[in-house]
Protein backbone atom coordinates (compact mmCIF):
# COMPACT_ATOMS: atom_id res chain seq x y z
CA UNK A 1 0.00 0.00 0.00
CA UNK A 2 1.43 3.35 -1.00
CA UNK A 3 1.59 6.32 1.32
CA UNK A 4 -0.58 9.04 -0.27
CA UNK A 5 1.05 12.29 -1.24
CA UNK A 6 -0.11 15.59 0.25
CA UNK A 7 -0.31 19.12 -1.12
CA UNK A 8 1.13 22.01 0.90
CA UNK A 9 0.24 25.41 -0.53
CA UNK A 10 2.36 28.39 0.57
CA UNK A 11 1.24 31.90 -0.39
CA UNK A 12 2.45 35.42 0.38
CA UNK A 13 2.67 38.84 -1.28
CA UNK A 14 5.88 39.90 -3.04
CA UNK A 15 8.61 41.05 -0.65
CA UNK A 16 7.54 38.84 2.25
CA UNK A 17 10.50 36.49 1.82
CA UNK A 18 8.43 33.50 0.75
CA UNK A 19 10.74 32.27 -2.00
CA UNK A 20 13.84 32.42 0.21
CA UNK A 21 12.04 30.59 3.00
CA UNK A 22 10.88 27.86 0.63
CA UNK A 23 14.32 27.48 -0.96
CA UNK A 24 15.92 27.11 2.46
CA UNK A 25 13.18 24.71 3.55
CA UNK A 26 13.97 22.46 0.58
CA UNK A 27 17.69 22.47 1.44
CA UNK A 28 17.20 21.51 5.08
CA UNK A 29 14.35 19.04 4.94
CA UNK A 30 16.25 15.91 5.95
CA UNK A 31 14.07 15.32 9.00
CA UNK A 32 10.91 15.58 6.90
CA UNK A 33 9.53 12.70 4.83
CA UNK A 34 9.51 12.86 1.01
CA UNK A 35 9.03 16.51 0.06
CA UNK A 36 9.41 18.26 -3.28
CA UNK A 37 8.73 21.73 -4.65
CA UNK A 38 6.40 21.91 -7.63
CA UNK A 39 7.91 24.10 -10.37
CA UNK A 40 5.42 26.48 -11.94
CA UNK A 41 5.17 27.63 -15.54
CA UNK A 42 5.24 31.36 -16.22
CA UNK A 43 5.17 33.83 -19.11
CA UNK A 44 7.27 36.46 -17.35
CA UNK A 45 10.87 37.18 -18.34
CA UNK A 46 13.59 35.23 -16.56
CA UNK A 47 15.37 37.35 -13.96
CA UNK A 48 19.10 37.43 -13.35
CA UNK A 49 20.23 34.24 -11.59
CA UNK A 50 17.05 32.30 -12.32
CA UNK A 51 17.32 28.92 -14.02
CA UNK A 52 14.78 27.43 -16.42
CA UNK A 53 13.45 24.20 -14.97
CA UNK A 54 14.63 25.04 -11.46
CA UNK A 55 12.97 28.32 -10.52
CA UNK A 56 10.24 28.28 -13.19
CA UNK A 57 9.53 26.90 -16.62
CA UNK A 58 9.67 30.07 -18.70
CA UNK A 59 7.39 29.80 -21.73
CA UNK A 60 5.69 32.14 -24.20
CA UNK A 61 2.24 33.58 -23.67
CA UNK A 62 1.08 31.76 -26.80
CA UNK A 63 2.21 28.39 -25.44
CA UNK A 64 0.68 29.12 -22.03
CA UNK A 65 -2.71 29.90 -23.55
CA UNK A 66 -2.46 26.75 -25.66
CA UNK A 67 -1.87 24.74 -22.47
CA UNK A 68 -4.89 26.42 -20.83
CA UNK A 69 -7.07 25.44 -23.80
CA UNK A 70 -5.79 21.87 -23.56
CA UNK A 71 -6.65 21.77 -19.83
CA UNK A 72 -3.03 21.06 -18.90
CA UNK A 73 -2.98 23.12 -15.72
CA UNK A 74 -4.02 22.07 -12.23
CA UNK A 75 -4.35 25.78 -11.46
CA UNK A 76 -3.33 28.99 -13.16
CA UNK A 77 -3.61 32.73 -12.54
CA UNK A 78 -2.64 36.06 -14.05
CA UNK A 79 -0.47 38.26 -11.81
CA UNK A 80 0.98 41.63 -12.91
CA UNK A 81 0.10 40.85 -16.53
CA UNK A 82 2.01 37.55 -16.42
CA UNK A 83 0.57 34.05 -16.30
CA UNK A 84 1.57 31.42 -13.74
CA UNK A 85 0.41 27.82 -13.67
CA UNK A 86 0.96 24.37 -12.16
CA UNK A 87 0.98 21.43 -14.55
CA UNK A 88 -1.70 18.84 -13.76
CA UNK A 89 0.40 15.79 -14.72
CA UNK A 90 3.33 16.91 -12.54
CA UNK A 91 1.12 17.06 -9.44
CA UNK A 92 -0.63 13.78 -10.21
CA UNK A 93 2.69 11.95 -10.69
CA UNK A 94 4.18 13.23 -7.44
CA UNK A 95 1.07 12.52 -5.36
CA UNK A 96 0.85 8.98 -6.74
CA UNK A 97 4.48 8.48 -5.72
CA UNK A 98 3.62 9.47 -2.14
CA UNK A 99 5.51 12.76 -2.29
CA UNK A 100 4.66 15.69 -0.02
CA UNK A 101 4.32 18.45 -2.65
CA UNK A 102 4.94 22.12 -1.86
CA UNK A 103 3.29 24.66 -4.15
CA UNK A 104 4.42 28.28 -4.21
CA UNK A 105 1.24 29.90 -5.56
CA UNK A 106 -1.10 32.79 -4.76
CA UNK A 107 -4.53 32.78 -3.14
CA UNK A 108 -6.33 32.44 -6.48
CA UNK A 109 -4.47 29.23 -7.23
CA UNK A 110 -5.08 28.01 -3.68
CA UNK A 111 -8.83 28.50 -4.12
CA UNK A 112 -8.81 26.60 -7.42
CA UNK A 113 -7.01 23.63 -5.87
CA UNK A 114 -9.22 23.49 -2.78
CA UNK A 115 -12.29 23.46 -5.01
CA UNK A 116 -10.85 20.46 -6.86
CA UNK A 117 -9.42 18.48 -3.92
CA UNK A 118 -10.79 19.70 -0.57
CA UNK A 119 -9.01 16.85 1.26
CA UNK A 120 -5.31 15.96 1.54
CA UNK A 121 -4.28 19.60 1.13
CA UNK A 122 -3.36 22.29 3.65
CA UNK A 123 -2.39 25.93 3.23
CA UNK A 124 0.11 28.33 4.80
CA UNK A 125 0.10 32.12 4.43
CA UNK A 126 3.25 34.12 5.17
CA UNK A 127 2.77 37.66 6.46
CA UNK A 128 5.29 40.51 6.73
CA UNK A 129 5.77 42.01 10.21
CA UNK A 130 4.35 45.36 9.04
CA UNK A 131 3.30 47.33 5.97
CA UNK A 132 6.31 49.60 6.41
CA UNK A 133 8.70 46.64 6.47
CA UNK A 134 7.11 45.12 3.38
CA UNK A 135 7.59 48.38 1.48
CA UNK A 136 11.21 48.58 2.67
CA UNK A 137 11.93 45.04 1.45
CA UNK A 138 10.45 45.75 -1.96
CA UNK A 139 12.67 48.80 -2.34
CA UNK A 140 15.75 46.91 -1.17
CA UNK A 141 15.26 44.27 -3.87
CA UNK A 142 16.08 46.95 -6.43
CA UNK A 143 14.14 45.16 -9.14
CA UNK A 144 11.32 47.62 -9.75
CA UNK A 145 10.71 51.34 -10.22
CA UNK A 146 8.81 53.31 -7.58
CA UNK A 147 5.60 53.16 -9.63
CA UNK A 148 5.80 49.37 -9.89
CA UNK A 149 6.52 49.06 -6.17
CA UNK A 150 3.42 51.14 -5.42
CA UNK A 151 1.39 48.73 -7.57
CA UNK A 152 2.94 45.75 -5.80
CA UNK A 153 2.03 47.24 -2.41
CA UNK A 154 -1.57 47.71 -3.53
CA UNK A 155 -1.64 44.14 -4.82
CA UNK A 156 -0.06 42.90 -1.57
CA UNK A 157 -2.84 44.42 0.52
CA UNK A 158 -5.40 42.60 -1.61
CA UNK A 159 -3.52 39.32 -1.17
CA UNK A 160 -3.17 39.79 2.59
CA UNK A 161 -6.93 40.25 2.87
CA UNK A 162 -7.27 36.53 2.01
CA UNK A 163 -5.03 35.22 4.79
CA UNK A 164 -8.02 34.02 6.85
CA UNK A 165 -8.77 31.47 4.13
CA UNK A 166 -5.58 29.59 5.08
CA UNK A 167 -4.99 26.89 7.68
CA UNK A 168 -1.77 28.37 9.08
CA UNK A 169 -0.18 31.81 9.26
CA UNK A 170 3.55 32.45 9.65
CA UNK A 171 4.92 35.95 10.27
CA UNK A 172 8.34 36.47 8.68
CA UNK A 173 9.80 38.95 11.13
CA UNK A 174 12.80 36.81 12.07
CA UNK A 175 13.85 34.53 9.18
CA UNK A 176 15.16 31.65 11.31
CA UNK A 177 12.05 31.57 13.48
CA UNK A 178 9.77 31.71 10.43
CA UNK A 179 11.72 28.80 8.90
CA UNK A 180 11.31 26.72 12.07
CA UNK A 181 7.58 27.46 12.04
CA UNK A 182 7.30 26.29 8.42
CA UNK A 183 9.25 23.11 9.15
CA UNK A 184 7.11 22.42 12.20
CA UNK A 185 3.85 22.79 10.29
CA UNK A 186 4.95 20.47 7.50
CA UNK A 187 6.32 17.85 9.87
CA UNK A 188 3.19 17.89 12.04
CA UNK A 189 1.02 17.43 8.95
CA UNK A 190 3.10 14.42 7.92
CA UNK A 191 2.66 12.90 11.37
CA UNK A 192 -1.13 12.85 11.13
CA UNK A 193 -2.60 9.42 11.81
CA UNK A 194 -3.99 9.18 8.26
CA UNK A 195 -0.42 9.09 6.97
CA UNK A 196 1.22 7.26 9.86
CA UNK A 197 -1.06 4.22 9.79
CA UNK A 198 -0.11 3.63 6.15
CA UNK A 199 3.58 4.49 6.48
CA UNK A 200 4.05 2.22 9.49
CA UNK A 201 1.36 -0.37 8.80
CA UNK A 202 3.73 -3.30 9.27
CA UNK A 203 5.05 -1.94 12.58
CA UNK A 204 1.57 -1.25 13.94
CA UNK A 205 0.31 -4.69 12.93
CA UNK A 206 3.32 -6.30 14.61
CA UNK A 207 2.73 -4.32 17.81
CA UNK A 208 -0.95 -5.26 17.94
CA UNK A 209 -0.49 -8.93 17.09
CA UNK A 210 2.69 -9.66 19.03
CA UNK A 211 2.40 -11.79 22.18
CA UNK A 212 5.47 -10.19 23.76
Amino acid sequence: MKNPGTLCIISAPSGTGKSTLIQTLMQYNGFIYKIKLSISYTTRIKRSGEIHGKDYYFISRKKFKYMINKNKFFEHAKVFNHYYGTLKNDIKTMLNAGIHVVLNIDWKGAQQIRNKIPNNVYTIFILPPSKKELSRRLYLRGQDAAKIIAERMKHAMDEISHFKEYDYVVINDNFNIALIHLQSIILSEQLRIAHQKIRYAALINNLLLSDV
